[in-house]
């Protein structure tokens, strides 16, 4: 966590421009109402494969418990939003109750869980996914059951959702970064070896699930205050999967590359939005093809270092100057 330097001004410049050249695009009519829909999918998809790729790419944890952690930050987002008469305050401490809720979960569910491994662990964290879900189905004087909360106002923005995202992004790469960042890396890479050499393993995997909880749970809450409607059927195992489609898609361990993926597969599917059901199809080859001609995902392990190339780049300035 100390990379509050250098390189995390230039990716926060960064991110300022890129609000900047949004705003315009909306300003301009060149993003409407339609485009921002899908602007909004893709920034919520974002921030949902950055915590998964935590969990997956850089602990080595094949988790599908994705959706009920996202479940969890949906519907305190709107129970709270609609209780209060501020709604935009009632969504705000609708999704700090999600967060707290998703760490005690992780927390439960992480420290006996985190022990298994490969297909073990992904079967046991599905499970907790549909308990989650089972658990909001029956909650009919909280939930409303099966039938879901419609009618949940829409507080949450485009802007406020890329300000999450900037955020989330930032607190993830800090942690991946720091040394507790590596100790996790170093279990991914060889956990007997990393136990050998001092690290708790246990410790630094629940603290990378529970970061994947939180992240997850945050753009639940954001994406049910924008869409305004939340069902059961909303967080069922596919949800998982369609998280876990972009990590593998993008490269497992490349955070550059699930942005690209999200960015990708959301213009793909409105590119294919006239295709009807076909567009399934198509999108389901398209994916295929590119995992057989790119079976590490697009990015494979590639980051782009935006900091480090403008590090190089005034050092070179500075020399040229000498």
């Amino acid at each position: 966590m100390q990379r509050l330097h250098v390189k995390n001004i230039v990716w926060i410049l960064a991110a300022i421009a890129g609000f900047i050249l949004l705003n315009t695009l909306v300003d301009m009519g060149v993003i409407n109402k339609f485009y921002q829909i899908t602007l909004v999918r893709i920034m919520i998809n974002i921030i949902f494969a950055v915590g998964l790729n935590l969990v997956l790419g850089v602990a080595g944890q094949f988790s599908l418990g994705h959706a009920g952690f996202i479940a969890i930050g949906g519907y305190a987002g709107a129970i709270f939003s609609k209780a209060y008469e501020n709604s935009l305050q009632g969504m705000f401490i609708g999704m700090a109750v999600g967060v707290v809720i998703s760490i005690l979960l992780a927390l439960i569910v992480g420290i006996p869980t985190l022990r298994l491994k490969g297909d073990y662990l992904a079967i046991a964290t599905l499970g907790v996914a549909e308990i989650v879900r089972v658990f909001i189905n029956n909650m009919k004087e909280i939930t409303n059951g099966a039938a879901g909360i419609s009618g949940i106002p829409i507080v949450s923005t485009w802007q406020m959702i890329y300000v999450f995202l900037v955020i989330t992004t930032i607190f993830v790469l800090n942690y991946v970064y720091s040394s507790a960042g590596r100790a996790t890396m170093a279990i991914q890479q060889d956990e007997i070896a990393a136990e050998a050499m001092g690290v708790n393993v246990t410790k630094y995997k629940v603290i990378a699930f529970v970061i994947g909880a939180i992240t997850a749970s945050i753009a639940g809450t954001l994406n049910a205050n924008y869409i305004g409607i939340v069902t059961p059927g909303d967080y069922t195992f596919n949800k998982s999967i369609d998280v876990l489609i972009i990590v593998v898609f993008g490269g497992i361990g490349s955070f550059t590359g699930s942005f690209v993926a999200a960015i990708l597969l959301g213009l793909l599917n409105v590119v294919l939005q006239d295709y009807g059901q076909l567009r399934m199809i198509i999108y389901g080859v398209a994916v295929i093809l590119i995992m057989i001609f790119r079976p590490g995902g697009l990015l494979g392990t590639s980051e782009l270092r935006l900091g480090s190339l403008v590090s190089k780049w005034v050092k070179g300035n500075k020399e040229v100057v000498r």
